[in-house]
């Protein structure tokens, strides 16, 4: 842990982490512990790795002795943040965004310590905001902001052409009213987020000092584009999210596995806690023997490992290893076999006997379109099991070369997998 409580921010700022912050921020930080709190947006059912970002900075706060407020919106989920939209969201039910809410609540405590001095709290707008009445929010809140002042947010000025409903047009005042009730119930005098709720952020600590007098602070966190341009956290399947049941432990970790090497040493100050002589020492790999892929490797390992456990990283990373030729199936643990029926075509069968038919296999398992496919496949040296190349004279597979859990990995080819298990 960070001694000096400013010091948080050298190491933000060495990580990449800061994009703008309040006048007097350091020495708010360095006069002693700060509570510190982040909105999540509850309008889905689990974090991605976009989120990550918010989520590290709460980390490092929290590691340097400042306190951490993870505020989940399942008030302000309700309305939904107009901030990088260009046109409304639909809104959700109060019974989706609370269960939501849960499930993020449940991710954030993987990454952020609930016990000790520096104890990270969960909080929920829902419990201040729904209890609000309309006339109350607009004479303590609404009266403290001008029409001018909430036009020059740029996530309002961003959407005038196309036009913005009331409803989207108020959700920086809800904001505004998180912090201040956050400043009365927890002492926040921090808020972070990415660079696009500055205008958000800065309307909580403009209501805090109308309200009560008192300073308060904003850090904000570039938002992450790749070095191709391309999106951060999107793949052709999709968003990868932090629930193991909507991007697996193996696609999570391949994701970090995939990532360009220009990016690498950016996400490794981003996504880890590797201290600097670590990181730096990895770029320098990278530098040097790119096809290694060090970095990428190290980063999977560290971030599948906090998101998923320890164990879901190593089967995560032998599956990995297989699936692109380094990894020897006879040594595959039996949680990377179930981990490996998840990710590539699986078929149960069963046998009569000892021997099971070759060619029957690669037609069961659908590798081949017939046994004939098979058969010519077979005379060119070009069908695999459990790792070993089949020769013309191999007409059957022995029961003794089942892996753990009666399982068999065939493969066509360099690349084309499945995985058998016998009954």
């Amino acid at each position: 842990m960070v001694s000096d409580h400013k010091q948080v921010l050298v190491e933000l700022a060495w990580r990449g982490l800061v994009h703008q912050y309040t006048e007097g921020l350091g020495e708010s930080l360095a006069a002693g512990p700060v509570s510190a709190y982040c909105g999540f947006d509850p309008s889905a059912p689990s974090l991605h790795v976009g989120n990550l970002v918010p989520v590290m900075g709460l980390v490092h706060l929290q590691r340097a002795g400042h306190r951490p407020i993870a505020l989940v919106g399942a008030g302000t989920g309700l309305i939904g943040d107009p901030s990088g939209k260009r046109t409304e969201r639909q809104l959700l039910t109060p019974e989706i965004v609370e269960d939501n809410a849960a499930q993020i609540h449940t991710q954030l405590e993987r990454f952020l310590d609930f016990t000790g001095p520096a104890a990270a709290r969960m909080r929920n707008n829902a419990d201040w905001l729904l209890p609000l009445s309309a006339i109350g929010f607009m004479r303590d809140v609404g009266k403290h902001f001008t029409v001018n002042y909430m036009m020059q947010k740029e996530s309002v000025k961003a959407r005038m052409e196309d036009g913005i409903s009331y409803t989207e047009f108020s959700y920086m005042l809800l904001q505004a009213y998180d912090y201040l009730e956050l400043h009365r119930r927890e002492g926040a005098t921090l808020q972070v987020g990415g660079s696009d709720q500055w205008g958000n952020i800065t309307a909580g600590i403009e209501l805090i000092r109308k309200v009560t007098g008192a300073a308060a602070h904003a850090l904000t966190y570039p938002l992450l584009a790749t070095a191709s341009g391309a999106k951060f956290g999107k793949t052709e399947a999709g968003a990868v999210w932090l629930d193991a049941d909507r991007t697996s432990p193996y696609r999570f970790f391949q994701f970090w596995i995939n990532v360009d090497d220009r990016d690498v040493g950016k996400f490794l100050r981003y996504f880890t806690l590797l201290p600097k002589q670590t990181i730096e020492g990895l770029d320098g790999e990278t530098a040097e023997h790119p096809e290694h892929r060090t970095g990428q490797q190290a980063l999977a390992r560290d971030v599948t490992a906090r998101v998923h456990g320890d164990e879901a990283a190593k089967v995560a990373e032998e599956v990995s290893a297989l699936l692109f030729g380094k990894g020897d199936p006879k040594k595959l643990s039996r949680k990377a076999l179930e981990a490996l029926a998840t990710e590539i075509p699986f078929v149960r069968i069963s046998a009569d006997g000892e021997q099971m038919d070759v060619l029957d296999l690669f037609a069961s398992a659908k590798l081949v379109a017939s046994k004939g496919a098979a058969r010519r496949l077979l005379e060119q040296g070009g069908l695999y099991v459990n790792g070993d190349r089949l020769s013309a004279s191999d007409k059957t597979v022995g029961s003794e070369r089942l892996l753990n859990g009666g399982h068999l990995l065939l493969r066509k080819g360099a690349r084309e997998y499945a995985l058998v298990q016998v009954a």
